[in-house]
């Protein structure tokens, strides 16, 4: 047996033994060493058996990716105990699943689209969600800002412009496939007899399905890293450019740029449209500035002003805002949602062209980033009271991603596959021929 320095083990020696926390609980294993004088033994079982190389073993090590993932590192300690024993404690089932999430990057890189026919739309959308973290976990700006702060005015409580934890942004981006399914600006919002807003009126037809959905998300890399794997797996499931390319936003300034940077580097044209909701919420802004707070007629104002946009009348509708605050009299205070929709509006209008985007049969909302977003984010790093150190929340949020895509089996089986090669294969001058 010969070592990776090229050292020939030929001294056997039986009766090694080594301690194994499993799935059944503490476990001995028993094998033989292969000795050289002056380096460390070889055991060839361990690499057979494909062994960690801490004490836990990796079916114990893949439960506590499962538990941890879903629910607090104390959650997870408490169910792998129901089930196996008292073998993990909580600071160890975190150093676990950090480990657990080293290959996904090399995973995902290593996984090949399945293509689609050049008729069906390729999506990407993107979003981010706050993650509160712990001081030294934060990005040196926000770092900064914590220190010029400083600590509390108050002592049982805060002040104006206190924050009880800062949060470093989390990005989450999605990719996926979808039939075009042509619509009209009724189909997603309609006035019904009563005076007031439905999306359910009657023969209203469906929008776009989403398929093949891929999800990626960091909380350590830029945003800008982020999209730019977004476009790395659409450009590998359409490199020749054959298919149209729909990018969803929520008109974020900063990533409007982003996505422009890597339509760019991509030689890739794209058809960015905002998310109609956000637009929505913008639009209920300056209703407020017409209504009463509670008045009924707001609804339905708001949906004659989202069925003028939907059709293509942007500008009449400008017009007609700035029109009826100017006949309503009101002062500079109750302006203020007029004014700042119509800002919106204005400013968005290049990516507003919904009145196309419904009749090439595009999506035209965000909620497949926005809905990964809270599942992959808030249900699991926002938990109360959670504070995370960086390796930490990285290592779950890439874990809840391979678990949301439905990778987790085969990850696993990469994963092993990695850990054979960094653990045992490297000590020997033929490691090739130790494979599991």
């Amino acid at each position: 047996m010969v070592d990776a320095g090229g050292v020939a083990h030929r001294v056997i020696e039986t009766g090694h033994e080594r301690c194994l926390a499993s799935v059944v609980g503490p476990v001995t294993v028993r094998r033989a060493a292969f000795r050289a004088g002056g380096t460390a033994n070889l055991y060839p079982a361990d690499a057979r058996l494909n062994l960690p190389a801490g004490r836990h073993s990796h079916g114990l090590r893949k439960r506590a990716v499962v538990e941890a993932v879903r629910g607090s590192f104390d959650d997870a300690v408490t169910a792998i105990r129901r089930c196996c024993g008292n073998v993990v404690a909580k600071r160890q089932v975190e150093r676990l699943v950090i480990t657990a999430a080293r290959d996904v990057e090399a995973f995902y890189e290593a996984r090949v689209p399945l293509p689609c026919t050049a008729a069906t739309l390729l999506v990407i959308s993107c979003d981010g969600k706050g993650v509160p973290m712990r001081p030294e976990a934060l990005r040196p700006a926000t770092r900064r800002a914590a220190a010029v702060e400083g600590g509390n005015t108050y002592r049982t409580r805060l002040a104006g412009g206190e924050k009880s934890g800062r949060k470093r942004m989390a990005t989450v981006a999605a990719v996926y496939d979808a039939e075009p399914a042509v619509r009209r600006p009724h189909d997603v919002i309609t006035l019904s007899g009563s005076g007031t807003a439905t999306k359910n009126g009657p023969g209203r037809r469906p929008g776009p399905k989403a398929t093949g959905k891929w999800l990626t998300a960091s909380v350590e890399r830029s945003a800008e890293q982020v999209i730019a794997d977004a476009f790395d797996q659409a450009a590998a499931r359409d490199p020749q450019h054959r298919r149209r390319w729909v990018v969803l936003v929520d008109g974020d300034r900063h990533q409007l740029d982003l996505v422009h940077s890597q339509a760019r580097r991509h030689q890739v044209d794209v058809h960015i449209v905002v998310d109609a909701i956000h637009v929505a919420d913008y639009v209920w802004k300056a209703a407020w500035s017409l209504h009463t707070p509670g008045d009924p007629a707001a609804e339905r104002w708001v949906a004659i002003q989202l069925l003028a946009i939907l059709s293509g009348r942007l500008e009449e509708t400008l017009a007609e805002l700035r029109c009826q605050a100017r006949t309503a009299g009101l002062s500079p205070e109750q302006r203020k949602g007029i004014e700042t929709c119509a800002k919106y509006l204005t400013a968005k209008r290049g990516h507003l062209d919904y009145a196309g985007a419904l009749a090439a049969g595009w999506p035209i909302a965000t909620g497949i980033v926005e809905g990964a977003c809270r599942h992959l984010v808030a249900d699991r790093l926002n938990i109360t009271g959670a504070r995370w150190g960086l390796d930490g929340a990285e290592a779950v949020l890439k874990l809840r991603v391979v678990i949301s895509n439905g990778h987790l089996e085969p990850y696993w089986t990469f994963h092993l596959q990695q850990e054979h090669h960094r653990i045992h294969q490297t000590r020997y001058q033929d490691g090739h021929q130790l494979t599991a």
